[in-house]
């Protein structure tokens, strides 16, 4: 930016250099009759200027954008650590398309702030400053227009922009709705179709689309309206210049070259004030971004940030849960004082109504969440202290709704790995019982799956998800209702690959259906953010507490808790 306010002052300076050379070079010929060839100085040094101001004036565009394209960088890291910290618990109340629409329209409506009002809004004070002071000794009537004058232009230019950027904020509003509506159907178009809503939705799409239509216009009007605004005035003052000029000419007042080196400068004075008149509505726009970008800053910052402590003994992981209290910013209490430790090598089953607080405790365990208070350490350090990054090296991590990407099996099996190892790929895939699956898809491992899994049937995609975790080969299972909206036969598949995956490894797992925990080493009930009993499966049944309800098939008890 530095670079780039130093070549709009050099530019500034080279145009009143231009002007100055002009002007003597005429009045010597048009008054003294002197040849074009009695000025080889003020030529050199004109062609020399020329040369020199188009040098400066795209080196002020050069530093401008490459400030810009460093800003937009820096920003969207930023934006997107922040999404970071927001976790994905906090993201689950923020619509996609709003967060889409910030990250890339917003940071992208940046680029003309830095790359065009910062140079702009520079040259238009430095120029009409050196101008002023250049022509006060040759011309002070005409440096006195310009003085007076000068003003009307920002002034009349901020007036404007008052209600162009209220028309901003109202146009990036309506585009973040309209992003959000269409994500929204396009994300669940099959539902929308179900249901025979696809047409209202496209009609709602289309009127949000019609208000932003209407709110361009409206942002669009006020720019050119500005623009006729600063023409008029600075035009009118040009005129006036001129005219006063001329008469001073025309009754010997006044020189002929201080005339025409004041009347080659007037429009130069004006020239960066109406750029930077259009170079405000770039800044207009990017407020507007900004204040999309800002509402992030609203969001809770719920994932935990980690520290630098390397994890110690990271063959073989212990977790502890010492009274652990989560409460989210909207005042909802997921967890109230939960202590308990997994052992190493030892399968933890959490089971509990819905919103009990299973899935808290494993996004606890994931960093996705911090606590409010308590601690969750592993291997005795607190999650708090510990590398994030490094820690989740180590955890194979199966979802209730595995998410796969478009591209082939072999990068949805070892996401963000460049060159997946091929032996490790095809143990992992027949640990999950997936072989089968890889050899119908055309092209093996290399054959390609649709966003979502498309291509596949929920139980392949769970099983998938499996082989990540056989593939990552991490000493820590995490499993979230891997098998609960799967049917009977997909369950069972499920359940024969956890069974080879869990042995010799530590295992946390929240469970909607019972049938496949009860061979767990402990099983903790979880009631209301509380434990309410845990034991293994033999001494819950035994006690006849909320662990045997939920197995009793009638009214209290779940569908799937009575399988």
């Amino acid at each position: 930016m530095r670079l780039t306010m130093t070549c709009s002052v050099v530019t500034g300076l080279l145009v009143i250099a231009q002007a100055f050379l002009v002007a003597r070079v005429l009045n010597g010929v048009l008054f003294h009759n002197l040849p074009i060839g009695a000025f080889p100085a003020e030529m050199a040094g004109l062609v020399a200027a020329i040369a020199l101001r188009f040098g400066s004036v795209w080196s002020t565009e050069r530093f401008g954008f490459s400030a810009a394209a460093k800003v937009m960088r820096a920003l969207r890291a930023e934006l997107i650590d922040k999404v970071e910290t927001i976790g994905p618990a906090g993201l689950a109340e923020a619509r996609t398309g709003e967060l889409v629409a910030a990250l890339a329209e917003g940071v992208r409506a940046v680029e003309p702030y830095y790359a065009r009002y910062i140079p702009a809004s520079v040259l238009a004070v430095v120029l009409p400053l050196a101008i002023v002071m250049v022509a006060f000794p040759l011309d002070w009537m005409s440096a006195l227009i310009f003085l007076v004058t000068a003003p009307l232009i920002p002034v009349f230019m901020i007036l404007i922009g008052k209600g162009a950027e209220a028309l901003n904020q109202k146009q990036w509003r309506r585009l973040i709705r309209m992003s959000g509506h269409l994500l929204d159907a396009v994300q669940g178009l099959a539902t929308l179709k179900a249901f025979n809503a696809a047409d209202r939705m496209a009609r709602q799409v289309a009127e949000v689309a019609d208000g932003y239509r209407r709110d361009t216009m409206a942002v669009l009007r006020v720019a050119f309206l500005s623009s006729l605004v600063l023409e008029f005035f600075a035009t009118v003052s040009i005129a006036l210049v001129a005219i006063l000029i001329g008469f001073r000419l025309l009754w010997g007042g006044m020189g002929f070259f201080e005339g025409l080196f004041i009347l080659l400068l007037a429009p130069e004075f004006y020239a960066p004030l109406r750029a930077m008149g259009t170079a405000y509505h770039a800044r207009m726009e990017a407020l507007g971004a900004a204040e999309r970008m800002l509402a992030l800053e609203d969001l809770p910052q719920l994932a935990e940030t980690g520290g630098a402590t390397p994890l110690p003994s990271p063959g073989a992981i212990e977790i502890r849960f010492e009274d652990v209290h989560l409460v989210f910013a909207d005042g909802r209490r997921a967890l109230a004082g939960v202590s308990f430790t997994i052992a190493p090598g030892q399968t933890v089953a959490l089971v509990g109504p819905s919103g009990a607080g299973k899935t808290s405790l494993l996004n606890l365990l994931l960093g996705f969440v911090k606590p409010t208070t308590g601690r969750v350490l592993v291997n005795g350090v607190p999650l708090a202290e510990l590398d994030l990054a490094a820690w989740r090296r180590r955890i194979g991590y199966v979802p209730q709704h595995p998410r796969l990407f478009a591209g082939t099996l072999a990068a949805n099996i070892a996401p963000g790995e460049d060159a997946p190892d091929r032996a490790r790929l095809e143990r992992a895939i027949a640990d999950a019982g997936l072989t089968d699956v890889v050899a119908a898809v055309p092209g093996g491992l290399a054959g390609r799956v649709g966003e979502g899994g498309a291509g596949l049937s929920g139980g392949e995609a769970h099983r998938l998800a499996v082989a990540r975790a056989f593939y990552r080969d991490a000493p820590m299972i995490v499993l979230d209702e891997p098998t609960a909206h799967l049917d009977g036969q997909s369950e069972a598949r499920v359940q024969e690959a956890l069974a080879r995956l869990l042995p010799g490894r530590t295992g946390l797992v929240a469970a909607h259906r019972l049938a496949g925990i009860q061979g767990a080493d402990r099983i903790v009930v979880l009631n209301e953010g509380r434990i309410a009993e845990e034991g293994d499966h033999a001494t819950l049944l035994a006690r006849g507490g909320l662990y045997a309800g939920l197995l009793r098939p009638g009214p209290a008890a779940t569908p799937e808790a009575a399988q």
